[in-house]
């Protein structure tokens, strides 16, 4: 884990060496990639969830099924 820290501080340090319109664009394309990332896991999600449900692992309820199921 310590590798991993030093790593993550020399990466800070050369993006602090950047010129501010680099770092800019470098802050979008990381949110971009970050948005798609997490556009990915639930769009997996929702693919394995519509396996299970097919598989006939799951079923469908209602909102006010899945709230008493839930407060038990």
């Amino acid at each position: 884990m310590a590798t991993r820290t030093k790593r993550f501080g020399e990466l800070v340090e050369l993006i602090d060496r950047l010129p501010l319109d680099e770092r800019a664009s470098l802050v979008e394309v990381v949110r971009q990639r970050i948005a798609d990332d997490e556009h990915n896991r639930i769009t997996a999600s929702i693919r394995a969830a519509r396996r299970e449900y097919a598989r006939g692992r799951c079923m469908s309820v209602t909102p006010e099924e899945l709230m008493r199921e839930i407060l038990r």
